[in-house]
């Protein structure tokens, strides 16, 4: 009973393909769920479980670099970030501390103040005293990955479904960030991009009628700095570092003032050593013990509460703290701290994109990528239709042609169900993937035929594995010549060139492995007579 399956096991595997690509395309349960209060564009749904990008459904794509210069190489002197960006930003009459960042894992600084020219930065750092390579153009890999962050999370708290951004380096050298958003116009984009929420601290204490909020304590304005989320030094959990503003603009400034309030409040009395911690409830708002609380209010909505270290209470009673203007926002997890930073940078961009140049922007409307689906659906067709019309003109034989045809629309039918299984959006750069795979996979195929059957008759099946063989080894040497052709395309940041080579690397893997082995068994069983 076992025989017949293990003569045809390589057909077995390739109906379980196919079988395996419908379910893809087709079951309910597979396509990616949009989340709640997702919108998802009308170019987006249908039939399949397939997803399509910017190029098919339409949208708007921002590609631009990051406003700002970095020095590299940077002799730190034993000299903590802080002392080294307050010196830099000393030097410059047009930036603040907050416009200058340092990344001593990177050995470098970086001025992200669009105003600041590189001569300016250059100047600065030669003032400040410390030695470097060279000063370049564009911000650091921390910032730009910070800034795909807070883009990506504009996205989702939007509800733009098929959103993505991602950095991409061009043949120069230079990083860009490129921003896709389907079925959205490029001004709904760019507000986007541009949108800042609105950030407080606010000081909730009990009081004879419950809980009472002080609002407004601390504004997005106070801040001169806001650190990104760390590790404890402390042991577990995390923390935020901000620095609040202790120079007065008209009146008090903000650090004496929140100094001020949380002396007032009695936060010195309440947090002493072995004191409970903040116990504010975000879902009643009240305080569940007599301590008072920090709270972090994001839009109008309480996001985190947290109570102070005594040391930290002490000095504002002391009126010592503001000299500094320094505090940590501590939390258990480190992912809870990254939002906090998320949060209180209240979607700014940590540097700003310079989409002021021509061609760092592009539209397509709803109707040109339901044009676009339209034309390359015809173009598939009408390769598929070239091809298989130059296979029957060549073999003039249906029982080898027949086969050939059908076993490389397998190979793209298997790739669809991959990206539908994936939620790999399809663009155009895949669609042109699709039909090299028809091209290289019909190839293969011909080179099998041709082997198979250039020296006549196949009149049996050890005659048959013989010329398989051969011809095997030629498209397993070309495949592996393309997979390597490929892969650099694959891992560098190219944007749609990354799709293309993704997807021809996958039909030649599921030629070589599934497919061509299949032909080959479906080739034997019809032209051999024993």
């Amino acid at each position: 009973m076992l025989e017949p399956i293990k003569k045809n096991w390589r057909i077995l595997l390739l109906v379980v393909v196919v079988i395996g690509s419908s379910v893809a395309l087709f079951a309910p349960g597979f396509g990616p769920e949009p989340a709640p209060g997702e919108n998802v564009s009308e170019a987006q749904q249908g039939v399949t479980n397939l997803q399509y990008g910017l190029d098919l459904a339409g949208g708007t794509r921002v590609r631009a670099p990051l406003s700002g210069y970095t020095a590299t190489d940077v002799a730190f002197g034993g000299d903590t970030p802080e002392s080294v960006a307050d010196a830099v930003a000393a030097e410059l009459d047009n930036a603040s501390v907050r416009n200058v960042g340092v990344v001593p894992e990177e050995g470098a600084v970086e001025v992200t103040k669009p105003s600041v020219t590189e001569s300016q930065f250059r100047t600065a750092m030669d003032a400040a005293g410390y030695e470097y390579a060279e000063v370049r153009s564009g911000v650091t890999q921390e910032t730009r990955d910070e800034t795909m962050n807070v883009i990506q999370g504009k996205i989702n708290e939007a509800g733009l479904s098929g959103g993505s951004v991602q950095q991409i380096q061009s043949i120069t050298g230079e990083y860009f960030i490129l921003v896709e958003v389907p079925g959205q116009g490029r001004q709904e984009v760019i507000d986007l991009l541009e949108e800042r929420g609105t950030v407080r601290i606010d000081i909730a204490y009990p009081d004879g009628n419950g809980t009472a909020v002080q609002e407004g304590t601390l504004t997005q304005g106070d801040f001169e700095t806001i650190g990104t989320a760390a590790q404890s030094d402390r042991g577990t959990g995390a923390y935020v570092p901000v620095t609040v503003r202790n120079t007065a603009e008209n009146g008090q400034s903000p650090a004496h003032s929140f100094q001020d309030a949380v002396a007032q409040r009695g936060f010195a009395d309440a947090y002493q050593t072995g004191a409970d911690r903040c116990g504010y409830n975000e879902e009643t708002g009240e305080i569940e013990n007599s301590n008072p609380c920090l709270l972090l209010v994001v839009d109008g909505e309480v996001v985190n509460s947290f109570g102070m270290d005594p040391g930290l209470a002490d000095s504002m009673a002391a009126g010592s703290w503001a000299d500094t203007g320094n505090f940590r926002l501590t939390t258990g997890e480190f992912a809870e701290a990254q939002t906090i930073s998320l949060n209180l940078r209240a979607g700014a961009l940590p540097a700003d994109l310079d989409i002021s140049g021509e061609g760092t922007s592009s539209s397509i409307s709803a109707s040109q990528g339901e044009n676009f689906r339209t034309y390359s659906l015809v173009i598939g067709v009408l390769s598929v239709l070239a091809v298989a019309g130059m296979v029957f003109l060549r073999y003039r034989e249906p029982r080898v042609a027949l086969p050939m045809i059908v076993t490389a629309l397998t190979e793209v039918y298997a790739l669809l169900g991959f990206a539908a299984l994936l939620g790999y959006p399809l663009e155009l750069a895949v669609i042109a993937g699709f039909i090299a795979v028809v091209g290289t996979g019909v190839d293969d195929l011909v080179i099998i035929a041709d082997e198979v059957m250039s020296e006549g008759d196949v009149n049996s099946k050890k005659v048959f594995d013989s010329r398989f063989r051969r011809a095997f080894w030629v498209i397993g040497a070309a495949a592996a010549t393309t997979i390597i052709a490929m892969s650099p395309l694959m891992v560098l940041s190219l944007g749609d060139l990354s799709g293309f080579a993704i997807f021809t690397v996958l039909g030649v893997l599921v030629g070589v492995l599934i497919t061509r082995p299949a032909y080959g068994d479906i080739l034997r069983r019809l032209l051999t007579v024993k």
